[in-house]
C-alpha cells in the first residue's frame, strides 16, 4: 500500500525557487522507546494509585492496566511517530503534510521532553518529537530563526 498525500508524514509542500533543504529533523526509535518506559512508569503508578485510593484490594492491577495501555498505544502509532520527518530550509522550517512556518514568524523554541516546540508569532504551535539531541535541534533552530538562547 502507498502512502498518499492526506496521510503523509512527511513535508508536501513544494520548495520555493532556490530554495534548498538545509537539514532534516527525524524521530529518534530509541528516545522513542524511553518515552514510552517512563510513560508507561507513570500510567502504572496512577493506576495502582487510583485503586489504592477506592480501596480495591488487587492494586497490582492498576500496574498491568498502565503498562498494557501504554504498550498498546506505543505500538499502535509507532508506524506514524517514527515516519514524522521536519525539513529546515534557508528560509522555512516544514513539517508533516503542508506545515509550515516561516524561519522569519519563528517566536520561540523551546524544549519539551524530548520533543522541541516551535511557537510561530501568530501563535500556531508545532512539535518536533522525539530528537535524540533536542538540544542541537533548538540551537539549530533558534540560529536560523535569528533567536538568542533562553
Amino acid at each position: 500500500m502507498t502512502e498518499g498525500p492526506i496521510h503523509s508524514m512527511t513535508p508536501t509542500t513544494a520548495l520555493e525557487e532556490g530554495e534548498r533543504v538545509l537539514v532534516s529533523f527525524h524521530p529518534d526509535r530509541a528516545t522513542y522507546l524511553r518515552d514510552h518506559a517512563w510513560l508507561a512508569v507513570v500510567a502504572m503508578a496512577l493506576g495502582m494509585a487510583a485503586l489504592w485510593m477506592l480501596g480495591n484490594p488487587h492494586v497490582w492491577t492498576g500496574a498491568v492496566g498502565g503498562l498494557a495501555a501504554v504498550a498498546v498505544r506505543g505500538v499502535y502509532v509507532a508506524s506514524d511517530e517514527l515516519r514524522a520527518r521536519w525539513d529546515m530550509t534557508d528560509r522555512r522550517l516544514l513539517g508533516p503534510l503542508t506545515r509550515e512556518v516561516p524561519l522569519s514568524e519563528i517566536r520561540t523554541v523551546r524544549g519539551l521532553g524530548s520533543a522541541v516546540q516551535v511557537v510561530s508569532r501568530s501563535g500556531d504551535k508545532h512539535l518536533i518529537k522525539y530528537q535524540a539531541d533536542r538540544a542541537g535541534t533548538e540551537a539549530r533552530l533558534r540560529a536560523a530563526a535569528g533567536l538568542r538562547e533562553g
